[in-house]
């Protein structure tokens, strides 16, 4: 078999992973923005959700060319099937492996928006809980294999988007308006219901008495 192997695959795996953890990072972010109905005059609910299912396919992108060149690049042992099927990989086992596990978290939630209307809003939003768990699995496969994660920019980088998610996890939990039974995160907040006032009918004449005839 011949290696078929050089320095700009390996740039490329780093630069790719490096860009779909932040732009990860930045979809997590304005999940959290449309769960949490924000939206406002300038920018509304539906253009915020648009922007998040963007940003994810990017994302995506990013995450496919950063898992398609670290398996061409034959300098490093890691076949196609070690981005599925975790401990599979001969290179950085436990690494590669929580990668997979996010990977996979990863395209299944992104199968079932493209599916969303094909299924329930319960199983669509059980499912989209996947994502905070996919997340945690690429911070730590990035600092357990990245490269660039152990000097102090990477780091920085890594650090800054754990600690950004964290708090914005902790903002949707605490923060997050009371959902109607069977609404989505673009359906409108529920109003109150506002009692009907009752309107007085005005107020009857006497009747008017006839005198009688003696």
């Amino acid at each position: 078999m011949i290696a078929f192997t050089n320095t700009y695959l390996w740039y490329t795996t780093r630069a790719t992973g490096i860009v779909a953890l932040l732009l990860l990072t930045l979809v997590v972010v304005l999940g959290a923005l449309v769960s949490n109905r924000i939206g406002g005059t300038f920018v509304g609910r539906f253009e915020l959700n648009e922007l998040h299912r963007s940003v994810s396919m990017v994302a995506m992108l990013f995450l496919f060319m950063h898992i398609l060149t670290t398996v061409v690049d034959s300098y490093v042992s890691t076949g196609i099937i070690s981005a599925f099927v975790p401990m599979t990989s001969a290179y950085k086992t436990i690494p590669i492996a929580i990668g997979a596990v996010g990977f996979d978290l990863l395209l299944s939630v992104w199968i079932s928006s493209l599916l969303k209307v094909r299924i329930k809003n319960e199983s669509w939003r059980f499912i989209h809980w996947f994502s905070w768990l996919a997340y945690t699995s690429a911070i730590v496969h990035a600092y357990m294999a990245g490269t660039d994660t152990h000097d102090e920019a990477g780091l920085l980088v890594v650090a800054g988007c754990a600690g950004l998610v964290l708090i914005v996890a902790l903002w949707r939990y605490f923060a997050r308006p009371e959902r109607a039974a069977g609404r989505t995160a673009l359906s409108p907040l529920p109003r109150a219901k506002t009692i009907p006032q009752r309107i007085d009918s005005p107020p009857r004449s006497a009747p008017t008495v006839k005198p009688r005839r003696r």
